[in-house]
């Protein structure tokens, strides 16, 4: 986004590629330039923005993980929501969501096992600048989001929706339940974890619907 250079896997350029044109779009653009030029840092690098969408085709999406920034601190974002590379430190959300699913704790915090079966791991924003919480938050990215989570409820039936927290709740709430499996719970930080996220049941129930509607589950342990 920062350059010219957009490279968007086929299947979602299909669906969203024309939100690339749009006003709130080309705004957005133009305000990721000024950052860059203003010699601020912005997470994640310019070609993993587009990496939750790249790493698991529109075509394969069986269950979203909605997050809400990319994390803020160095080395951590890649593009996929919740998730930080091999060798950073996992963060403690990603630690609750370990002690949710159960098992020993792994050593990586990179859930690229779970992008490539089929989870999109979305954040509501795909940028942000660095040690700045929230702040590219009411640039765009909300609005190119929402097509995204527009797009997949339109597409089909029997997707998995995880929408922890009340952020992530009221973005999901179009999502038609009727068609589609919505599971909420508070979000997994430290600070609200033991208001009901731990105990959700969350990857349990998100396996057992996939399974009743002949899809195949979901491997949630990481190596």
């Amino acid at each position: 986004m920062v350059n010219d250079s957009i490279k968007l896997d086929s299947s979602w350029q299909n669906v969203i590629g024309s939100e690339f044109t749009q006003p709130y779009m080309l705004r957005l653009k133009e305000f990721l330039k000024q950052e860059k030029a203003a010699g601020h840092i912005v997470y994640p690098a310019g070609g993993d923005i587009f990496n939750a969408l790249n790493t698991t085709p529109f075509d394969k999406v069986e269950v979203v993980i909605l997050g809400q920034d990319p994390y803020h601190g160095p080395d951590q974002a890649h593009g996929l929501s919740f998730s930080v590379r091999d060798g950073v430190k996992i963060p403690p959300s990603l630690r609750n969501i370990y002690k949710e699913i159960g098992g020993a704790m792994p050593k990586t915090g990179d859930l690229t096992p779970w992008a490539k079966q089929g989870v999109l791991l979305l954040n509501a924003t795909l940028t942000v600048q660095a040690e700045n919480a929230g702040s590219h938050q009411g640039r765009g990215w909300e609005q190119f989001t929402d097509a995204i989570i527009r797009a997949l409820n339109d597409r089909g039936e029997h997707i998995v929706f995880m929408l922890w927290g009340s952020y992530a709740q009221k973005k999901g709430a179009f999502i038609d339940r009727k068609k589609h499996l919505v599971l909420e719970a508070p979000h997994p930080s430290p600070l609200s974890a033991h208001r009901g996220f731990l105990g959700c049941g969350h990857f349990v129930k998100a396996n057992e619907y996939l399974r009743q509607h002949e899809r195949k589950p979901i491997d949630w342990s990481i190596q």
